[in-house]
């Protein structure tokens, strides 16, 4: 595994640093700051979700929607940021806090989606916590499907005071099997690793199938 690069002042390691309505403020600021005005620089993330193929996706951490505007109609976000979930909603996405997705059984029924998307998620919790997070959602993922694990790569981990654990390729693939899926490729995007040392919005990613 990659030596983990410093992150300043790290949140809770049970999330909690992203449960309040400030970091919600913070998704949405980003998401119009700088450069992001004036050029369409989700379009590559938009392209790697597509050529996925994912399905109708339960799209777990989806904050206030960025992936989950770009997932198949029918594709559901869960978030435990309640303010989060409520400017997903008013995006017009489909979006439950976890405790209403636990409650409704036709959304937390076995096999209800193609696949589980997480991203940009573990990095802001413990090794307990993730491992937890993907036992309670993977019966919701249909035999076959597939589970996209995401994680930022250095310069993107130093970038947020709330994430606490840095997750590299060997990170993603030991979750990955502690959780029984099969690992059926990673890379980094959108480009190569080197890149993410500069590069904040470089991601790893993992595709696993489900038994």
């Amino acid at each position: 595994m990659s030596e983990a690069p410093e992150s300043p002042k790290p949140g809770s390691p049970t999330g909690g640093a992203t449960a309040d309505a400030s970091y919600t403020e913070r998704l949405v600021t980003l998401e119009q700051s700088g450069i992001k005005r004036l050029l369409p620089t989700q379009a590559p993330y938009r392209w790697n979700l597509k050529r996925l193929q994912l399905g109708r996706v339960l799209d777990v951490g989806c904050g206030v929607g960025r992936n989950l505007q770009n997932c198949d109609p029918g594709s559901v976000g869960v978030d435990h940021n309640e303010t989060s979930v409520a400017t997903a909603r008013a995006r017009g996405l489909i979006a439950y806090t976890a405790d209403e997705f636990e409650a409704d059984p036709e959304l937390s029924r076995p096999g209800a989606f193609d696949s589980l998307l997480v991203a940009h998620v573990l990095e802001h919790l413990d090794l307990e916590t993730c491992e937890q997070l993907l036992k309670s959602y993977l019966p919701s993922i249909r035999s076959g499907g597939k589970v996209v694990l995401i994680t930022p790569q250095a310069a993107g981990y130093k970038s947020d005071p709330t994430h606490v654990r840095f997750v590299d390729f060997e990170g993603l693939r030991d979750y990955a099997e502690r959780a029984g899926l099969r690992v059926d490729r990673s890379y980094s995007f959108p480009l190569p690793e080197a890149a993410g040392k500069v590069f904040k919005y470089n991601e790893y990613i993992l595709v696993g199938i489900v038994p």
